[in-house]
């Protein structure tokens, strides 16, 4: 294991009477991609989003890069700007070109000067496969490529980490594979990743650690290859058995 990027030491969160995270340690190893699936409500996204503080947590600490998550102001931007994160929904600026939504931030937060974030956005829109719309308005673009834009504008602030919560969720099934190939590049170039998924293909080829959740907790971890063809809990048998006949 390289040294650790990521660290949830004895996270937990309610909501409400809900447990939605139960004592959760996790270690992401820089340059690690680990995928995270299970059932629906296990808390997956809940993880995802507490490690860029979209969600607080109850107890435990979550560090970055060996600092303590902060708990707001300028600090906890200057941690959303090291943290990249895709979503379900693109959530791009719709009255904002494709170059506009994938440079603002490095402008606006990381000072960059206007000449050198297009030129790093246009790189970027190329290497995503959507260089061409770089004029375009997010409702010109498919979902598929909308979604490319949202990993291009993350890429741009240079992050440390990418948390990607299921990024396909939202798009049609040949969309998604076009979304997949950017994420598969992106974890072979090195990236650390932290990703939310259903598509068992990527876990599969993308993934250096395969984690899976249910009701709240970590039931275990493992190789993909191990977790696969021989998962040791009978929740990820029983999970692996339903999603794998279809």
């Amino acid at each position: 294991m390289t040294e650790p990027l990521v660290v949830l030491d004895h996270v937990d969160k309610w909501f409400g009477s809900l447990h939605v995270l139960q004592d959760i340690q996790l270690s992401i190893g820089r340059g690690e991609v680990v995928v995270v699936i299970g059932p629906s409500g296990s808390g997956k996204s809940t993880l995802c989003r507490a490690i860029n503080r979209l969600e607080t947590i109850d107890k435990g600490t979550i560090s970055l890069d060996g600092q303590p998550l902060p708990q707001e102001g300028k600090q906890l931007a200057a941690l959303r700007a090291d943290v990249g994160m895709v979503f379900q929904s693109f959530n791009l600026f719709a009255h904002k070109t494709i170059l506009e939504n994938v440079t603002l931030g490095p402008i606006k937060v990381r000072k960059q000067s206007k000449a050198d974030a297009e030129k790093r956005a246009r790189e970027l829109l190329d290497r995503v496969g959507v260089g061409h719309q770089a004029d375009k308005y997010p409702a010109q673009l498919s979902g598929g490529q909308q979604q490319r834009v949202a990993i291009a504008r993350a890429l741009a602030m240079e992050p440390k980490v990418m948390l990607f919560d299921e990024p396909t969720s939202a798009l049609d099934p040949e969309m998604i594979s076009e979304v997949l190939e950017v994420m598969v590049d992106l974890a072979r170039r090195g990236m650390t990743m932290v990703v939310v998924t259903h598509e068992m293909g990527f876990a599969r080829t993308a993934a250096d650690r395969v984690v899976f959740m249910s009701d709240g907790a970590i039931v275990e971890e493992n190789t993909p290859e191990e977790f696969f063809t021989n998962p040791q809990s009978d929740r990820a048998k029983d999970f692996l058995g339903k999603i794998l006949k279809h």
